[in-house]
């Protein structure tokens, strides 16, 4: 079997992994990024979700890359050739006005940017990217990862690859039980006494993935897809909110949860008690067609990801039944595809459907219009030498903005826990803007191996925030400069972290290369 040496070896191509090959190669390493699908990035690309930011990101509150990277997602539309002019002089501007967002914009925009930040580091030998390629087998000894085995998948050719540090950059932390590193899933129980974690551990209960697909909608046309296979199954269940409610529906629960369902529309509305109702269409719009000059042709785009294709109903890992569950959450989002175009009631009242919805693969890389991979809210997560716990973040138990002694980065969200697999539980709440500690990128025992995206140490609660894009993004950055900066000195991450003098150190490190390592007190409040 080949071999390659390197530096850094990092598995898994998600936005965490690609901005920990980023540091790490841009500090001089010797790097190899693999990934399973087509497309590295993630959740920007390969798994189609356009960016989720906190409300202060326009002006603080992100690391300088990610910042770089937002202007060069604006400039990408200021410079093309058909936008017109409004938006080519704006400063600030959502280039697909998708309402979740501030800057929504199309997957591919985002793969571009991606490959255009690591092609100086390709060209000069220090990084090599390795897509369609999955690790298949670890070698581990007195708690050091010697090497990760990894499969071509295209031709199944298999290499091994060697390294000083091993980053887990894959959305669902497949390193953990491939290497042996002591992890969680679900809920942990009550061991930390959070306010809202069950009584007991139920490691099956997660937070559900999402399917998601592209459509763009052709007014007058005909672009109802073949009836899926699992349309009748899915068609027949009610949701466990509300059980007068179908699953595919123009339901989903309200913003808090609590207060029950919520009716949304193709197209906006007002509803009885005077609140605007935004469009379900352009909830994760990342094409707007007014943006356009009339002689270029193009149409409005969007990105499902709605409450009514979370997948609900199983896991797609640590299940025995998990190929199935993959197979499954596609036939829902196709299903709930077929139900818009051919069931939906009009906003109108015309009628059913909306057969100008069409299904759009060239938006995602792929031939059937959903994306490369699932939308995965919550991942393996290492047992760290520290944990974060509601009680560090929420608005409700903390009385002032929170510090962590050992922050590498910071982030900003919601507690939000879409419905469980298991339970079937939800939960929202505020949080203070928060800080990335350290001891929650080092595992308890394995030596050299980083967690780089949602798979560091929080609990089931805490995930809910930490999986946002702005926050991976800096997990990522700090996960690559963590595995340079104890290469630049000879140490391992836990050693590194019981030496306070060291951790100041390497605090000033993370900030000479562009990351906040605090929020300015005087400028946030709770979300």
């Amino acid at each position: 079997m080949k071999r390659e040496i390197y530096d850094v070896v990092i598995i898994g191509g998600s936005i965490g992994g690609t901005l920990a090959a980023y540091q790490a190669a841009k500090a001089g390493y010797k790097v190899v990024l693999t990934e399973e699908t087509a497309w590295i990035g993630g959740q920007l690309t390969n798994q189609g979700v356009p960016s989720d930011e906190h409300r202060f990101i326009e002006e603080f509150g992100c690391t300088k890359s990610y910042r770089q990277y937002r202007e060069r997602v604006r400039e990408y539309y200021r410079n093309h050739p058909y936008i017109i002019d409004e938006i080519k002089n704006k400063k600030i501007f959502n280039p697909g006005e998708g309402w979740v967002s501030k800057i929504a914009h199309e997957p591919r925009v985002a793969l571009h940017i991606f490959n255009e930040m690591l092609l100086p580091f390709i060209n000069n030998e220090t990084l090599v990217i390795k897509t369609n390629h999955k690790a298949i087998s670890t070698k581990k000894t007195n708690d050091l990862v010697e090497e990760v085995v990894v499969e071509n998948l295209l031709d199944k050719e298999q290499l091994t690859l060697i390294g000083k540090f091993v980053i887990d950059g894959t959305d669902l932390g497949e390193l953990l039980p491939l290497t042996g590193t002591e992890y969680v899933t679900g809920s942990e129980g009550n061991i930390y006494n959070e306010p809202h974690a069950t009584d007991v551990a139920i490691p099956e209960d997660m937070q559900p993935i999402t399917w998601i697909c592209a459509v763009s909608y052709h007014e007058g046309e005909d672009h109802t897809i073949p009836k899926p296979e699992k349309y009748d199954y899915f068609k027949s269940i009610k949701m466990h909110y509300a059980k007068d409610v179908d699953l595919l529906s123009w339901y989903g629960p309200t913003l808090a949860f609590a207060e029950g369902k919520r009716l949304y529309k193709f197209n906006g509305y007002w509803d009885k008690e005077g609140v605007n109702i935004p469009p379900l269409f352009s909830y994760r719009q990342v094409v707007n067609a007014a943006y356009y000059k009339d002689e270029y042709k193009i149409y409005d785009t969007t990105l499902i990801n709605w409450p009514q294709n979370d997948y609900i109903f199983g896991n797609i890992f640590d299940d025995l039944d998990a190929v199935n569950h993959k197979y499954m959450s596609r036939q829902l989002t196709l299903s709930l595809v077929y139900w818009l175009q051919t069931e939906a009631p009009r906003d109108d009242q015309s009628g059913f459907g909306y057969p100008g919805l069409k299904l759009r693969g060239d938006v995602l890389g792929t031939i059937d219009g959903l994306a490369m991979a699932p939308y995965i809210r919550e991942s393996r997560r290492i047992k760290a030498k520290y944990t974060v716990i509601e009680q560090d973040i929420s608005a409700k138990c903390q009385p002032k903005l929170p510090h962590f002694w050992d922050t590498v980065g910071i982030g900003c969200y919601h507690i939000d826990l879409h419905m469980t697999t298991k339970t079937k539980s939800y939960y929202f709440e505020n949080t203070w803007p928060f800080e990335i500690p350290l001891g929650a990128l080092i595992p308890v025992s394995t030596k050299n191996l980083i967690p780089a995206c949602k798979n560091i140490g929080t609990t089931h609660i805490t995930n809910g925030c930490f999986r946002l894009h702005p926050v991976e993004w800096n997990i990522g950055e700090a996960a690559g400069l963590l595995a340079t900066y104890c290469l630049n000195y000879h140490l391992t991450p836990a050693e590194l972290y019981e030496n306070k003098t060291e951790v100041k150190n390497f605090q000033n490190y993370l900030v000479n290369q562009g990351i906040e390592l605090h929020w300015p007190e005087d400028k946030v409040n709770a979300i």
